[in-house]
């Protein structure tokens, strides 16, 4: 408890200094603290798995945690992996410059060329190399982390891999239909924000109900690669890092510091974490499905309607109004009205009733209109709270 608070409290100085602007409080001390248990378990697990290979087992006996999928393990491995890489990297490339200055004492800094293949050489060996060998020794993965992907990939080929397609079409089409629009309409950004949040429920809400657990993999993988776009454009590597940042810029707003966007960061983790805490629970069927009602539907309604026809407002202040409450409370409760006959179907336990509910669906949505945090971040775990109760 000790070691966590202080380790909170150092992450969030880091956090307001490195990234000014970009957190309040209450964001800061959300994101920190899933940061330090995040990695706590890692070293946990890593010092329990030591200690294990050291002391014999007749003398002591050391266990911790609790039994993991292998899901869960290679998205923990992902995760911490990127986390971790920056610093590998930063040493990386200081070991190269200075190598560089004992050869000429002119070369302070290698080229761009040299900078990309040094980044890339550096994150396949991190990602390849290194992660999965943590994952192997530490939870006694038999295989290769990513041929167990493959394998598990192609067990349910036809589904699995036409959801792939799927999604992969749905991101290029909208991607590129959004970006136009930003370039050469006066649509608001708020708008077009908002386009992002129906594309995550067309993309995750089917995959959800046919196909849950790969699609608790594919939030690690979109994930991983939001945090690998994200170094790459922070340190400007050759050649995508600047066309990177000017892409990500269009959709930027006040929350996005100048060095850290962390908006497209917040949607995929409102939808995801959800699902990943509600693993092994059937008693609330509506719990995985939080942060999809909250944000893809319930916000985007919200600010939609309230931007077009929103006349009463909850505050002088806010800009928030009551026809967009009204919206995203109403638009929510009709697609329950949809989604539980279809979860019933299917055998999932039901034991919520429509008036606790509405009552949740409410009070998410009140709270939506009135929260000054970021409502990505805040909403969706709120509502889940709500729901498992």
């Amino acid at each position: 408890m000790l070691f966590h608070g202080l380790a909170a409290v150092k992450l969030i100085r880091h956090l307001f200094s490195t990234f000014p602007s970009c957190a309040s409080i209450g964001e800061a001390l959300l994101v920190t603290s899933g940061l330090v248990l995040y990695f706590g378990d890692f070293l946990a697990c890593t010092i329990a798995k030591i200690f294990e290979k050291l002391i014999p087992v007749d003398l002591v006996s050391i266990s911790y945690g609790i039994r993991r999928t292998e899901t869960g393990i290679i998205v923990q491995g992902l995760l911490l992996g990127l986390l971790l890489f920056p610093m590998v990297f930063r040493f990386t490339l200081y070991i190269y410059e200075s190598s560089l200055r004992k050869k000429d004492a002119q070369q302070r800094n290698c080229s761009v060329v040299a900078k990309s293949v040094l980044f890339l050489v550096s994150l396949l060996f991190f990602m390849v190399v290194a992660v999965p060998s943590w994952m192997q020794f530490v939870h006694d993965f038999n295989q290769h982390p990513f041929l167990w992907v493959l394998t598990f990939v192609f067990s349910e080929p036809l589904k699995r891999l036409s959801l792939c397609i799927y999604w992969v079409l749905l991101i290029v089409v909208s991607v590129s239909r959004f970006y136009n629009i930003s370039r050469s309409s006066k649509v608001e950004r708020i708008l077009l924000r908002k386009y992002y949040h129906l594309m995550a429920v067309l993309m995750f809400l089917p995959a959800l109900v046919l196909q849950p657990k790969f699609l608790d993999l594919a939030f690690g993988a979109a994930l991983a690669v939001f945090l690998a776009l994200e170094i790459i454009r922070i340190w400007r590597i050759h050649p995508l890092g600047e066309p990177l940042h000017q892409f990500m810029n269009a959709f930027t707003d006040h929350r996005d510091s100048e060095y850290l966007i962390v908006s497209h960061f917040s949607l995929l983790l409102g939808c995801a974490l959800p699902i990943w805490m509600s693993s092994g629970f059937n008693d609330r069927a509506l719990s995985p499905f939080a942060g999809i009602l909250s944000l893809g539907i319930g916000d985007t309604m919200a600010s939609m309607v309230g931007h077009k026809y929103g006349v009463l407002r909850w505050s002088k202040t806010g800009k928030k109004t009551v026809e967009g409450t009204a919206a995203g409370i109403t638009s929510v409760m009709a697609v329950c009205f949809v989604l539980v006959p279809v979860l019933a179907s299917m055998g999932y336990i039901l034991s919520q009733g429509w008036w606790s509910l509405f009552v949740t669906v409410t009070a998410t949505g009140m709270l939506e209109a009135y929260t000054a945090q970021l409502d990505n971040a805040f909403i969706p775990l709120v509502f889940y709270s709500l729901l498992c109760l």
